[in-house]
């Protein structure tokens, strides 16, 4: 696909270069936005310090600290907030639950270690996002304000034990390993770490009558694994330096979060890591995401938005500003569940190297909703495995264990459409698809705004169901 005038791949991609060696200060993107934003407020905390150690914490790597977390954390809370402070060496502990005004620093040389017992993880009321009743969180805040997770520490959330491994994805020598413990499905492609993981989904389903209470519910504990770190309901977040790692579903879940800033976070999973999405933006707004880096098991960094929208979009006002992305399903994701809607996302001078697909907007009849207002600019891809940007409005959530033709969807309400979407400045070096987009012939995508690219791909254009789509500036060269 080409118009206008075209651009060398090799020019291009050298000017991609130039621009990432010049790098911005927040405040210089902050400066240059394409909508009005609110300004992010900063969590404060007082000056006071509560180390883990005065609270009989050891940093043994064998003894659990998971009461002197509490204790530490609680008395930082009753005092008028502070820092809990985390020293070096490895701190073995069960969840962690963070409170209003409250920093958790993990000091460089410090790792939290998740417990692998999960008899140490509760079933706990987690708020309207997630289950009446759900596992608890290895770190978890709920109706918090300012809070924080500092240091250049580490936080290891014990992820492998808690999920399935598909073979597909496995060497034969990790297979082998996987299978000397747990259990495998009775087709033989999924390893489960325990037959309680396995059978939970049946297990639940027995309580057609009522909601299981607790005692039932802790049966399919190891079903219901935890996103690693979730926020509901928290307003003045911030996130710096830290790096998140190994966990049992999403690493970093904020729900309904107002005035989120997180800076130089790393976060690493596995790429065959189950449901192992890296940065999951769910209803929440303000948001800044600054030089971080991603690796992961799913989407890479991912917006989400159920619930309502009477009051306009439930994800409003988020910045994702010089970021990387690499093992993952998708550098930058919309959905799959875009029904609470969604609009003002600006990304920028980001990097997407091995991912799935590049640019990636997916949802469904029945989980659909507005998303418009989306500005994407200057990013530069490499070693794309599908496509470089898609759009995909058939888009199929398949759980491990299941098929696509399992959980289909004739679904009429909650229809996705995807408007007014500027996609500029875009450099590929590689991908199977420049640029795919697929649509509902009851409501095309539409309005779609292309400029700047340069692609390499084996395959160009393909659309199915769009109106006004847009190119100024475009070539997509075959490989």
């Amino acid at each position: 696909m080409k118009a206008g005038k075209f651009f060398f791949c090799s020019i291009l991609l050298l000017l991609a270069g130039a621009v990432f060696s010049q790098k911005k200060s927040l405040q210089e993107y902050l400066s240059n936005l394409p909508f009005p934003m609110p300004k992010t407020e900063l969590p404060k905390f007082n000056n006071q310090y509560y180390y883990l150690t005065d609270f009989g914490g050891k940093n043994d790597g064998v003894s659990l600290n998971t009461e002197a977390f509490k204790k530490a954390i609680e008395a930082c809370n009753q005092h008028g907030g502070g820092h809990v402070v985390v020293t070096n060496g490895v701190w073995l502990t069960g969840p962690i639950e963070i409170k209003s005004n409250v920093d958790l620093h993990v000091e460089k040389g410090a790792i939290i270690l998740f417990t692998r017992d999960h008899t140490q993880y509760p079933m706990i009321n987690a708020g309207k996002g997630v289950r009446t009743l759900t596992t608890a969180f290895p770190i978890y805040s709920i109706h918090s304000e300012n809070i924080a997770i500092t240091g250049s520490g580490s936080i290891d959330g014990a992820g492998d034990s808690w999920r399935p491994v598909k073979k597909v994805k496995t060497t034969p020598a990790q297979w082998d390993e996987f299978t000397r413990t747990g259990v495998i499905s009775k087709d033989g492609k999924i390893w489960w770490p325990s037959y309680e993981a396995m059978n939970g989904e049946e297990y639940l389903a027995r309580f057609t009558d009522k909601k299981p209470d607790s005692s039932e519910y802790v049966k399919a504990r190891d079903y219901l694994r935890p996103h690693m770190v979730y926020f509901y309901d928290c307003k003045n977040v911030f996130l710096d330096s830290i790096t998140l790692k190994n966990s049992p579903m999403f690493m970093f879940y904020p729900n309904n979060c107002t005035n989120l800033y997180m800076h130089k976070v790393t976060v690493f999973n596995e790429w065959w890591a189950q449901n192992g999405d890296g940065i999951d933006i769910s209803a929440s707004k303000n948001v800044i995401l600054y030089d971080c880096s991603v690796n992961a098991g799913d989407d890479g960094i991912c917006m989400k938005s159920s619930g309502k929208n009477n009051n306009g979009p439930q994800l409003e006002n988020i910045l994702i500003l010089a970021c990387k992305v690499f093992k993952a399903h998708g550098g930058f994701s919309v959905g799959s569940n875009t029904d609470g809607g969604m609009r003002n996302i600006y990304v920028k001078d980001c990097i997407y190297d091995g991912t799935d697909v590049g640019i990636n907007m997916k949802s469904n009849s029945g989980r659909g909703g507005l998303v418009e207002n989306i500005y994407i600019d200057n990013i530069v891809m490499k070693n794309i495995v599908k496509e470089a940007i898609l759009f995909n409005a058939y888009y199929e959530n398949v759980p491990a264990g299941k098929e696509a033709k399992d959980v289909k969807t004739t679904a009429t309400d909650k229809i996705p459409e995807f408007t007014n979407i500027h996609i500029s400045n875009i450099f590929c070096e590689g991908a199977n698809t420049g640029i795919r987009i697929t649509g509902l012939p009851y409501m095309p995508v539409h309005d779609i705004y292309f400029s700047n690219m340069s692609i390499i791909a084996k395959n160009e254009v393909d659309t199915t169901h769009v109106k006004n789509l847009n190119f100024e500036n475009v070539r997509i060269s075959k490989k």
